[in-house]
């Protein structure tokens, strides 16, 4: 049985594999731009997979891209790839190393090690003449995959802002320098700009040569200059894409205690408000805006919803609010929701009463749906 005992493998050593019994060979590309649709690209690597990582492995009910899906998700899609737990995988993407480090952290979170990245994905193959195939294979059997999340590889919310004000960790953003600075537009619209607080900037693509990683010995030196000592390394980026990079890279570098953040800066930069101005809403007005957005999460309010929210303030106050949050999208409404709820000062039951309502909001209709399931944590994490 192959067994890989390396986060990175050639193409050569690709080619030499390709027919091991034991191999699984995941194409895991995705668009680079957020927002944008991914091309189609006729050539593959012989049996090749393709690793969905925005439809299948990610939980597409959650507020933010990309995010982590639940084991039984991920062990699900797995499955349906006819992975076994004795499987060597090797993940490539077509931009050469870009998405295929996501896939590759994905397993390793969920518990499988024998997995790589192709170094220098797709083009590296192109290069070295290698024979393509025109489509993917396609598993006719359900695999035995089973998910173990080591879940020491990931941080959520609460976790980054802990090691933003500690020196626990150190937090690496991916993103370009200009995006770290703030002195370009996030790719996704109404993403305020923005930094982690104590986050030092080290974009991606400075630890690529061309389509490929540096050496070894060039990522050591890059991380050497950042860090004293074999500290916890946390990374982040927009979406959770690029940090994986990182962490790849890290890993590669010889370092062990290596963090992604998840939610990355559309997480971060979405649920903290930088001292942005509230909106002078009473708290019926508020109430019509939480509703709003809560009855939004099948992304428009039915009916039943609507009477619901017009019972709890009045017409005038419900048109008044509806106006303006049909102006407003994801971010800017919950940054708005944030900063009213602490320029109102909410009390705990206060806050209590309005998840009561949101919960009232979703039973109108007398069915209680996964998207509005997902809608109410969501609230409640934030609103708390």
């Amino acid at each position: 049985m192959l067994q890989i005992n390396t986060s990175l493998v050639s193409v050569d050593w690709l080619q030499r594999n390709i027919e091991a019994e034991n191999l699984v060979v995941l194409d895991a590309t995705i668009a680079r731009v957020a927002g944008t649709k991914l091309e189609k690209n006729p050539e593959y690597i012989p049996n090749s997979q393709f690793f969905d990582i925005k439809k299948k492995f990610s939980d597409t009910n959650a507020e933010f891209p990309n995010t982590l899906p639940s084991l039984e998700q991920f062990q699900f899609e797995a499955q349906k790839l006819g992975i076994n737990t004795n499987n060597a995988v090797v993940v490539y993407d077509s931009h050469g190393i870009y998405s295929s480090s996501r896939a590759w952290w994905l397993f390793k979170y969920f518990g499988h090690n024998n997995i790589a990245v192709l170094d220098g994905g797709l083009p590296e193959w192109l290069a070295h003449k290698l024979p393509i195939a025109k489509n993917y294979i396609v598993s006719n059997v359900i695999g035995n995959f089973k998910s173990e999340p080591n879940r020491n590889l990931m941080t959520d919310f609460s976790g980054i802002k802990s090691y933003s004000t500690s020196k626990k960790a150190i937090i690496f953003d991916a993103r370009s320098q200009k995006r770290f600075l703030g002195d370009t537009p996030e790719p996704r619209k109404g993403l305020r700009s923005g930094t982690i607080p104590n986050s030092l900037n080290l974009p991606y693509t400075e630890l690529l040569k061309g389509n490929s990683f540096k050496s070894k010995k060039e990522l050591i030196q890059i991380f050497n200059s950042h860090i004293d000592a074999q500290q916890r390394l946390v990374f982040s980026c927009g979406s959770g894409i690029t940090a994986c990079n990182l962490a790849l890279g890290a890993t590669v570098a010889g370092y062990k205690d290596v963090v992604v953040y998840d939610g990355s800066w559309t997480e971060y930069g979405t649920l903290t408000t930088n001292n942005m101005e509230a909106p002078k809403w009473t708290k019926d007005e508020l109430m019509a805006y939480i509703l709003l957005y809560a009855a939004h999460s099948d992304f428009k309010e039915d009916n039943h919803e609507r009477n619901v929210i017009i019972s709890k303030v009045d017409m005038q106050t419900f048109q008044k609010i509806h106006d303006e949050f049909s102006k407003d999208n994801d971010f800017k409404s919950i940054q708005k929701i944030l900063q009213s709820i602490e320029a109102n000062n909410y009390s705990k039951d206060q806050i209590d009463e309005v998840i009561a309502d949101i919960k009232g909001l979703f039973f109108a209709d007398g069915d209680f749906d996964i998207k509005e399931h997902s809608m109410l944590l969501f609230l409640k994490r934030i609103l708390k």
